[in-house]
C-alpha cells in the first residue's frame, strides 16, 4: 500500500441507480441487480461506470493488471515499487502530483494497493472535482514516466524498503508468507516471491529496469478505468476520450495460463522468530485460482471449520485442547493459483506437534460429520449480510466492478456471485475438502521464539530468511533539489491547464432524530432506507476508569464474557441465534466504555434486539468460559510484549499519565493482574456500574424513529439505574521540559517513535482550532510537513503522522512512526526541527490547502452507515449539536494564519515533549544525547 491504510475489497455488490448498462443481467437468486455502462476506448482502455446518487461523491479507480507475477527473478517488488512512484509527479501536475490535488479538491487522499495481479489507484472525492481526476489519471498514465530520475527512484526504494521493514522484517511472523510461498511453488513461480520483493533487488533496481517495466504494463489496453458515484455520465464520456484518448495503445498484454501449485510431498520448515513470544503453527494446501467454481465452497468450508464456537477447530483446539485462543482459516485465491490456509497461534509454551495432531482429529471428525444444512444456512446469511454492507461505498463498488471485469473477464460477474455462494451445497464442501484437503500433501511453517526450536513440528527443516544487518550509512545518497530537465510527451492541447470545478456540491446533513427515556438513557438515530441494514451501539460509560488499579482488565474481561452465552443459551446456541438473522452483535471494553456493537437485516432487527437484551440483562457467568478468556488475554499480552509498536504504545501511556493515573495502563491489563482477577470482580463490576443513565443507544439505517425507540424501551425497561461514583482523576501535566526515553529491542529492523505529550480534551474550546492547526503539521497525509520531509524528502520512513487524541478527559498530542534504524538520530532530529519552525513557517498557502481540504471534504462525511455511526457519537459523547459539522465548517472558514501560529505556539512546543524511541540500543540509544536533552533514560535496563 501506498500509506498504512489496509484496505479490504468488498465482496459483493449491487445498486438501484441505473447507468444505461450495457451487457446486464439481474441476480435471479437475490432479486437485485447492478446497473454498469462499459465501453472501450480505440486505444484499448475499459471504463466503467456506475451511478449511485445517494452522496455528491464520486470515485475513481485505475486498475492496471499488472502485480508481483508478471516480475522477472532479480528484479522482484517493481509493481510495488510503481504503485509509489506514480504518486510523486507528473508532467503537467508537478511535484507532489495526486497527493498536493487530493489535498485541495477534499478528497479521501490519492492511495493505491499492488497485489500478485494487479496494481490500483484510487480515492473518492467531491462530484465538482471528477474532470480533474480523470485529467489527473490520464496524466499518471500517459506523461508520467519522464518525470522518474535517479534521485526520484533512489529516494522511493528507501521509502519501499522501510514499508517492508515495517510490514514484515520489524513484526513477529513477518516471514511466514515468504517461507510458504518459497516451498509451496517451484522456483521460477510468479508467485514464489512475495509482492514487496526483497531488499536486495529494490535496491539493485535501475532506471532503465523501471522505464522497460512501466512502458510494458502500463498502457491503455492493459488497464481498466471505474468511475463510482454521482455523476453525468455524458460529460463524463467526453473528458474521458479528452484526456485519456491520445494515450498510444501498448504492446498486446498476452493472458497468463493457470499455474497451480503441484506439491508432491509435504514440507516441513521452521524458523526462530526474533519478535515472536508464542509458537505459531501455518499449515498451507494448494488451492484454486480466483472465481474457479470451488472455490465458493472452500470459502463455506474455511468458514465452518474455523469461525466461532460451533466450528470443529474451536471445539477441539481452544475449548477441549486449550491450545490455543482461536483458529484463522481462510481460502486464499489470485489469478493464477490458490492457497488454503491454517494458522494457530498456540499458547506460550506449546508444543506444534500437539496442535497438528489436534488438527488431524478435527479433521477426522469432520469427514464422518460433515456440514449440517443448519450450518450453511447460518453461513449463508452472514454472507447476505456481508452483501448488503458492500452498499455503503461507491468505491467499493468501483473495485468489484474492476475486478470482475480483469479476473472474470466480464463485469455482470457482480450479478452472480450471490447466486454461486447461495448455490453450495453440503455436498459440495465435503467434495473440496476431499479434492483439495483429505491426505494431499502441504506446506507447515513453525514460527518459533528465539532458543525454543524444540517446539517446532518434529522433522522440520531449518527455513532460509534473509535477515538485514543494522549498518550505519548503509543507504544510498540522494538530492532531491538537483536540476533535472526531460522531453515533454507531445499533446493536442494544454495539459498544464487544471481543468475547473464544476458546480459545487450540496452538502447534505442527514436529519437526525433523539429520544430520552426515564432511565436516563439517551437515544439518537438516522433513518437511511438505500440498504436493508441497521447499524447499532449502545455506549456505556466507565471501562478501566472504574476499574481497581491492582486488577486492571475486568471491564476487559467482562466485555468478552458477555457474548459467551446468557441464562437460557450456551455460547454456542447464543452464537448460533445471532448468525441465522444474520446479524452480528460484539462487546468491546475501551479505557473508557464498554460499547455494545452490531448491524443486522433490518427485516431481523426486532429478533437481533431481543438477543441484544439477554446478553445485556441475563448474562450466563459461565465459569469455564471465564477461564478461557483469562487464558486467551494473557496470551495477547504476551504477544504485545514483543511487537515495537505495542511497546511504544504501552511505554507512551506511562509517561503521559503517571504511574497513579488509572489511564497509564493498558486496559487488557498485565499477566499478573488477570491472573488474580475472578469470575466475582466481573460480576460486582458489572452489578454496580454497568446503569442506563450512563448509556447511549445510536442507531443508523432501514427503520423508523418510532420502532427502534420501541425495541430500544423494551430492551432496557428491566435495566435498573446504579448509583455510579467516578473517582476524580490526577490531574495531568506537560513536562517542564524534553526528555529522551529508549526501550531496547535488540536487532529491532525499525526504530519506532512516540513523540508527544498530555494536550487537550476533546470538549476543550481550543481542540477543533488545534485539529485544523495540525493538518499541515502531520494530520494531513501526504499533505502534511512531516510526510513530505521525512518520507518524500529523506526516506526515513514508510509513514509518519500527529494528532490529538482527547475525550472528556485530556488525552496526548502524539508524533509516531517507525523510521529505519540507522538513521534514529536523524529522523528524531528533522521532527524537532520541524516543530520549532511551524510556528514560524505557517503561511497563507498553508491555510489556504487547509482549508480547501477540511471544508471540500464534508461532501464524503456522511456517504457510510459507519461515518453516519461516528457523527451521532459524537453528538452524544460530547454534547454537540446536530448540525455541529456545519459550524465547524465556520471555524475553519474564519480561522487565519496568525490564529494558527498562537495555536503552533501554544501546543506543539518541541522542548515539552516526550520522545520515546523503540529500538536497538546497541547502535542507536547513545546518538540521541545529540539532541540536546540529556542522557536517554533505558527503560528496560534490566535486559543490558
Amino acid at each position: 500500500m501506498k500509506s498504512s491504510l489496509k484496505l479490504y475489497f468488498l465482496a459483493f455488490l449491487l445498486t438501484v441507480f441505473s447507468g444505461n448498462a450495457i451487457a446486464q443481467k439481474t441476480a435471479e437468486a437475490s432479486g437485485f441487480e447492478v446497473d454498469y455502462e462499459t465501453f472501450t476506448l480505440d486505444n484499448g482502455l475499459k471504463v466503467i461506470f456506475h451511478v449511485d446518487r445517494s452522496d455528491p461523491v464520486v470515485a475513481v479507480a485505475l486498475t492496471s493488471h499488472v502485480g508481483s507475477a508478471r516480475e522477472k527473478e532479480g528484479r522482484t517488488g517493481f509493481a510495488h515499487l510503481f504503485e509509489h512512484l506514480l504518486f510523486l509527479e507528473s508532467e503537467n501536475l508537478g511535484k507532489g502530483g495526486l497527493d498536493k490535488l487530493s489535498a485541495r479538491i477534499g478528497g479521501s487522499g490519492a492511495n493505491g494497493s499492488t497485489s500478485r495481479d494487479r496494481t490500483n489507484y484510487f480515492q473518492t472525492i467531491p462530484n465538482d472535482a471528477l474532470e480533474k481526476m480523470i485529467w489527473a489519471e490520464a496524466d499518471k498514465l500517459g506523461y508520467f514516466i519522464n518525470t522518474v530520475t535517479e534521485p526520484v527512484l533512489a529516494k522511493e526504494k528507501q521509502v519501499v524498503k522501510n514499508e517492508k521493514r515495517q510490514s514484515i522484517d520489524n513484526r513477529p511472523y513477518g516471514h511466514t508468507q515468504y517461507v510458504i510461498d518459497k516451498n509451496l511453488y517451484p522456483e521460477g513461480h510468479p508467485y514464489s516471491w512475495q509482492v514487496i520483493g526483497s531488499l536486495e533487488d529494490l535496491q539493485n533496481a535501475t532506471l532503465a529496469d523501471v522505464k522497460e517495466f512501466f512502458n510494458r504494463w502500463y498502457v491503455p489496453n492493459n488497464v481498466v478505468l471505474t468511475i463510482a458515484g454521482d455523476f453525468d455520465t455524458d460529460q463524463a464520456k467526453h473528458w474521458v476520450e479528452k484526456y485519456f484518448g491520445e494515450i498510444k495503445r501498448g504492446p498486446e498484454v498476452k493472458e497468463l495460463k493457470k499455474q497451480p501449485a503441484n506439491l508432491k510431498q509435504t514440507k516441513k520448515l521452521y524458523y526462530e522468530d526474533n519478535f515472536a513470544r508464542l509458537p505459531e503453527l501455518t499449515m498451507t494446501w494448494p488451492g484454486v485460482p480466483s472465481y474457479h467454481k470451488d472455490s465458493y465452497a472452500l470459502d463455506i468450508l474455511a468458514n465452518y471449520l474455523s469461525e466461532g464456537k460451533n466450528a470443529p477447530f474451536y471445539k477441539e483446539l481452544v475449548a477441549k485442547e486449550k491450545l490455543t485462543p482461536n483458529v484463522r482459516m481462510y481460502n486464499y485465491n489470485s489469478e493464477l493459483a490458490g492457497q488454503f490456509m491454517l494458522q494457530i497461534r498456540a499458547y506460550d509454551g506449546t508444543d506444534l506437534d500437539k496442535v497438528q495432531s489436534a488438527v488431524e482429529e478435527t479433521f477426522s471428525k469432520f469427514e464422518k460429520e460433515g456440514i449440517s444444512e443448519k450450518d450453511l444456512k447460518r453461513i449463508k446469511a452472514g454472507q447476505e449480510t456481508s452483501f448488503y454492507n458492500s452498499l455503503s461505498s461507491v468505491l467499493g463498488k468501483g473495485f468489484q466492478l474492476a475486478q470482475y471485469e480483469i479476473f472474470a473477464n466480464d463485469p455482470n460477474m457482480i450479478n452472480k456471485e450471490i447466486e454461486n455462494i447461495l448455490a453450495v451445497t453440503p455436498e459440495d464442501v465435503m467434495r473440496v475438502y476431499r479434492k483439495y484437503i483429505q491426505n494431499k500433501p502441504y506446506v507447515a511453517t513453525s514460527f518459533v521464539p528465539k532458543g525454543q526450536k524444540e517446539l517446532a513440528l518434529e522433522g522440520s527443516k531449518l527455513a532460509e530468511v534473509e535477515e538485514e544487518q543494522i549498518v550505519m550509512g548503509a543507504e544510498q545518497e540522494f538530492d532531491l533539489d538537483e536540476e533535472v530537465t526531460y522531453q515533454r510527451t507531445p499533446s493536442s492541447f494544454d495539459r498544464t491547464i487544471e481543468p475547473p470545478y464544476g458546480d459545487a456540491p450540496q452538502v447534505k446533513v442527514p436529519a437526525i432524530w433523539e429520544e430520552n427515556l426515564k432511565n436516563g438513557l439517551e437515544i439518537y438515530g438516522i433513518t437511511n432506507s438505500e440498504v436493508p441494514l441497521v447499524q447499532f451501539m449502545l455506549e456505556i460509560k466507565g471501562g478501566m476508569l472504574l476499574e481497581d488499579p491492582s486488577k486492571v482488565g475486568v471491564s476487559n474481561l467482562l466485555a468478552n464474557l458477555m457474548t459467551k452465552g446468557t441464562r437460557n443459551r450456551t455460547p454456542q446456541e447464543l452464537e448460533e441465534a445471532i448468525e441465522l438473522l444474520g446479524a452480528n452483535i460484539r462487546v468491546n471494553a475501551t479505557d473508557e466504555k464498554i460499547i455494545l456493537s452490531g448491524s443486522t437485516l433490518a427485516k431481523n432487527f426486532a429478533e437481533t434486539m431481543a438477543l441484544v437484551e439477554e446478553i445485556l440483562l441475563e448474562p450466563r457467568w459461565d465459569e469455564e468460559e471465564f477461564e478461557l478468556a483469562k487464558q486467551q488475554v494473557i496470551s495477547r499480552i504476551q504477544q504485545d510484549k514483543a511487537s515495537p509498536n505495542s511497546i511504544a504504545s504501552n511505554e507512551f501511556k506511562k509517561l503521559i499519565y503517571g504511574e497513579d493515573h488509572i489511564l497509564s495502563h493498558n486496559n487488557l491489563g498485565t499477566e499478573g493482574s488477570v491472573a488474580a482477577i475472578n469470575l466475582q470482580d466481573l460480576k460486582d463490576y458489572y452489578n454496580n456500574y454497568l446503569s442506563p443513565h450512563l448509556a447511549s443507544f445510536l442507531v443508523v439505517g432501514d427503520i423508523s424513529k418510532a420502532n427502534a425507540v420501541s425495541e430500544v424501551r423494551d430492551l432496557t425497561q428491566n435495566w435498573s439505574v446504579k448509583n455510579v461514583i467516578f473517582k476524580d482523576l490526577p490531574e495531568v501535566t506537560p513536562p517542564a521540559e524534553s526528555q529522551v526515553y529508549f526501550y531496547d529491542v535488540p536487532g529491532a529492523k525499525q526504530s519506532v517513535l512516540h513523540i508527544g505529550y498530555p494536550a487537550l480534551a476533546e470538549t476543550d474550546e481550543d481542540f477543533f482550532p488545534a485539529t485544523v492547526m495540525n493538518y499541515r503539521l502531520g494530520g494531513g497525509s501526504f499533505a502534511s510537513q512531516l510526510t513530505q520531509e521525512l518520507r518524500e524528502g529523506k526516506g526515513y520512513t514508510y509513514g509518519i503522522r500527529s494528532g490529538f487524541d482527547g475525550s472528556t478527559i485530556p488525552g496526548p498530542f502524539l508524533i509516531s512512526s517507525g523510521v529505519r534504524s540507522n538513521i534514529t538520530y536523524e529522523a528524531v532530529d528533522l521532527v524537532k526541527e520541524i516543530l520549532e519552525n511551524y510556528p514560524e513557517s505557517f503561511n497563507e498557502q498553508d491555510l489556504d490547502v487547509t482549508k480547501g481540504f477540511m471544508i471540500k471534504s464534508n461532501a464524503r462525511k456522511f456517504e457510510t452507515m459507519g461515518s453516519k455511526l461516528q457523527m451521532l457519537r459524537e453528538i452524544s459523547n460530547f454534547d454537540r449539536s446536530k448540525d455541529y459539522i456545519l459550524k465547524q465548517e465556520e471555524i475553519v472558514r474564519n480561522i487565519t494564519v496568525p490564529e494558527i501560529k498562537a495555536l503552533a505556539r501554544k501546543y506543539v512546543d518541541p522542548n515539552k515533549m516526550y520522545y520515546l524511541i523503540v529500538g536497538d540500543a546497541a547502535t542507536q540509544l547513545e546518538r540521541l544525547e545529540g539532541l540536546g536533552y540529556g542522557k536517554p533514560v533505558l527503560l528496560n535496563a534490566e535486559i543490558e
